[in-house]
């Protein structure tokens, strides 16, 4: 069942408003609220070894303070040259945006387009207070551009370009990233797991759902 109301676990002003707005892609009128109305709430390290781990630790820990389901997501950019790096560490590539993106330009500085393959990978978990949780996964594949493009986005967005756009995140409108991206695709996974296979208060296992590039 779709909560009538959730917080979204997380401070980062880009990911509250993709997930405000790919929460009321689930058609449920969910009322969203963000870690401001509850000042007093910190969120745990993300000391997990998987995306699932950290984005568990954040949602179960903003559920508990706030008493309401909260929603967490764990994503990293995956480049195949650099063994799946920076993957679960993308956040601490550098101290801020521009200097992550400078340092994997810097890594993949002379390496052909065919050896810039890479994804987004996304792992979204709603818990709820008492305890119960769910996760799901999604996937976006693209490459890295030679040099940052676009205006929109954030992160690595403007240095990932979409297989499924022909055109960096960054590039492209808030509408068509919202189609394609590992965030959507993972909050479109949670949302059927949501209607179909979570209801009443039965404790649950969590259940995961990947939703990979047709």
């Amino acid at each position: 069942m779709i909560p009538r109301r959730l917080v979204l676990a997380t401070g980062n002003a880009g990911k509250v408003r993709e997930l405000t707005e790919l929460v009321q892609a689930w058609g449920a009128g969910v009322e969203v609220e963000t870690l401001a109305s509850f000042p007093h709430t910190t969120l745990p390290d993300e000391t997990g070894s998987t995306y699932e781990e950290n984005a568990r630790l954040k949602a179960a820990a903003a559920a508990a303070a706030t008493g309401l389901p909260a929603l967490a997501d764990d994503s990293g950019l995956e480049v195949d040259a650099l063994g799946g790096a920076p993957g679960l560490h993308s956040a601490r590539y550098g101290p801020d945006d521009a200097r992550r993106v400078a340092r994997l330009l810097a890594a993949l500085r002379g390496r052909p387009a065919a050896e810039r393959g890479a994804r987004f990978r996304c792992v979204m978990v709603l818990a709820w207070p008492d305890g119960r949780h769910v996760a799901a996964e999604g996937v976006a594949e693209g490459r890295i551009d030679d040099a940052p493009s676009g205006a929109g986005g954030f992160g690595y967005d403007p240095i990932f370009r979409s297989h499924d756009l022909g055109r960096t995140f960054a590039e492209a409108g808030p509408a068509d990233k919202a189609r394609v991206s590992h965030r959507a695709r993972a909050m479109a996974a949670l949302g059927g797991l949501l209607r179909g296979q979570i209801g009443g208060s039965v404790p649950l296992p969590a259940l995961r759902a990947k939703v990979e590039r047709q």
